[in-house]
């Protein structure tokens, strides 16, 4: 039994030894070489890489920005149409006529004062009524004023 072994492990090793002196002929090598496929490293076409990265950059951010205006106009545009500001918005327009419609009034209707003032929001507006003309003079918070001559004959329709 130990000779049938031994005939086996040579057989074995010859195989093996046959293996290595058959792959050793076919093998081939060449140079190795190297080269870098990005531009940074390589230097070839560097230029163009740098702008394609750039553009990209700005397009981002660009777009984040566009982003972030959408965003609050969005936000704005909702908080002027909820029903409170609706509401004020309403209530300021018909206070406005309201007091636009009294000053008409005091101007020209049938019991018209000749001068008047009105306080509003910080602003005075005083009114004269003299020789077929009505003078408006508005000042603001800061002191601007603003004078507005109208002739009454003029109202004709």
């Amino acid at each position: 039994m130990d000779r049938e072994k031994q005939k086996v492990l040579l057989v074995i090793c010859l195989l093996g030894l046959t293996n290595i002196v058959l792959l050793s002929l076919t093998l081939n090598a060449d140079e190795m070489t190297h080269k870098f496929k990005n531009p940074s490293f390589s230097g070839v076409g560097t230029s163009s890489h740098y702008l394609t990265i750039e553009n990209q950059e700005f397009n981002r951010k660009e777009a984040i920005r566009e982003e972030i205006k959408a965003y609050t106009e969005d936000l704005e545009r909702e908080a002027e149409n909820t029903t409170l500001a609706r509401f004020i918005r309403n209530l300021e327009s018909r206070i406005y006529a309201q007091l636009s419609r009294q000053l008409v009034d005091s101007l020209f209707g049938e019991t018209a004062s000749d001068f008047g003032t009105l306080e509003l929001e910080g602003n005075t507006i005083e009114y004269r009524v003299e020789d077929d003309k009505v003078t408006l003079i508005i000042t603001d918070e800061e002191g601007n004023t603003t004078e507005i001559t109208v002739p009454l004959g003029s109202f004709t329709f």
